[in-house]
């Protein structure tokens, strides 16, 4: 009994199941308060009578009837819709949609937002996010007005990564940056190099921090002289320069995408990694480049991320309030050995040459 439009309608739902209108949008919008007012019986004709007529509901009359439209938002920072499976971004994205589909939601990315100097700005755009029950956010640079804005509309969202606000608690799925930072360079000393260098984003962005704090904690308790190391606007040979005016025969490296540039201009200097100089990238490569080396470092879980951050917004939507703890989730990483770090070997020359 399908109605004028050839669709079937709550009415034609009411009809058959016997019951009215009201009682039919009471069942759909969910939860246990149907179950109170309704009886078990009238529910399970109403069920029926919904399959019989091949009901679909409308998602935009179920979110105006207090319902949710089992869509979660996507926003990302930075154009990070992958263009090959090398991606930096691919697995992050691999894990939303995986997660997403397990729990019977559809995605919508938010793409239409202004952006400036490769960045997108949500900034008004915020607004528009409601379309969605929730969104979940992406991407190395934030905007902390932002974040401000959507808790003070209480709006639910989930950040992947690690994020923080004074405005109140961010909902996060992160990695253990200090962990796995502070394993890596215990590894170096370990392996009988006196003092490790930190090469990297000296910025006080939230991964960074934590990369810089992992790094400060192995060299206190090695009781070693911390060597922390601006790579801004560097090449891999001036990186290398810096590295040998520090007498250092080991460093970390972050972002991870100087560590090869760096291992190259060692190379074409006749020295040796690991041999001369040992080297460590702190996270996976980001330009998405072919992993020909297998180096020593840790491996970000992006996956595991992308599909917690989605877990995470659906606890928010449909479970009892979170504690501030339960908000905020890290994930351990991957440390791996690799073959880019070793005992210290041949003493090297200022010029960059070995002796």
């Amino acid at each position: 009994m399908p109605g004028t439009n050839g669709r079937a309608t709550q009415a034609d739902v009411a009809r058959l199941a016997g019951v009215s209108q009201a009682t039919v949008s009471l069942i759909l919008n969910g939860g246990d308060t149907p179950r109170r007012r309704v009886g078990e019986q009238t529910r399970q004709r109403v069920l029926d009578a919904i399959r019989m007529t091949g009901y679909v509901a409308n998602p935009a009359a179920q979110r105006l009837a207090g319902g949710r439209t089992r869509i979660v938002g996507v926003f990302t920072y930075e154009p990070v819709f992958p263009r090959d499976s090398r991606d930096f971004y691919h697995p992050f994205l691999v894990g939303v949609e995986a997660q997403a589909e397990e729990l019977g939601c559809d995605l919508l990315f938010f793409t239409s937002t202004p952006s400036r100097q490769g960045r997108r700005l949500l900034g008004d755009g915020s607004r528009r996010l409601g379309v969605a029950d929730g969104c979940v956010l992406l991407g190395r640079h934030d905007d902390k007005r932002d974040l401000a804005d959507l808790l003070s509309r209480d709006f639910p969202f989930a950040f992947i990564g690690r994020r923080e606000s004074d405005a109140g608690t961010v909902p996060y799925v992160g990695a253990d940056y200090v962990t796995a930072t502070r394993e890596v360079v215990e590894r170096l000393f370990a392996l009988g190099h006196e003092r490790v260098g930190f090469l990297g984003d000296l910025r006080r962005d939230e991964p960074s921090v934590d990369r810089a704090q992992g790094y400060h904690q192995a060299v206190r308790a090695a009781r070693s002289r911390p060597v922390v190391l601006d790579w801004t606007g560097l090449s891999g040979g001036e990186a290398l320069d810096l590295l040998d005016d520090n007498g250092l025969t080991a460093a970390v490296v972050w972002p991870s995408g100087l560590a090869p540039q760096i291992r190259a201009a060692a190379l074409a200097r006749g020295m040796s990694v690991p041999g001369d100089l040992s080297l460590a990238q702190l996270g996976d490569v980001e330009d998405g480049s072919p992993g020909d080396i297998d180096w020593t470092g840790f491996r970000i879980p992006r996956e595991q991320m992308g599909a917690g951050a989605v877990r995470l917004l659906f606890e928010q939507l449909v479970g009892p309030a979170l504690s501030a703890d339960a908000l905020q989730r890290s994930l351990p990483c991957d440390v791996v050995p690799g073959t880019t770090a070793a005992a210290p070997g041949r003493t090297r020359s200022r010029s960059g040459g070995v002796r």
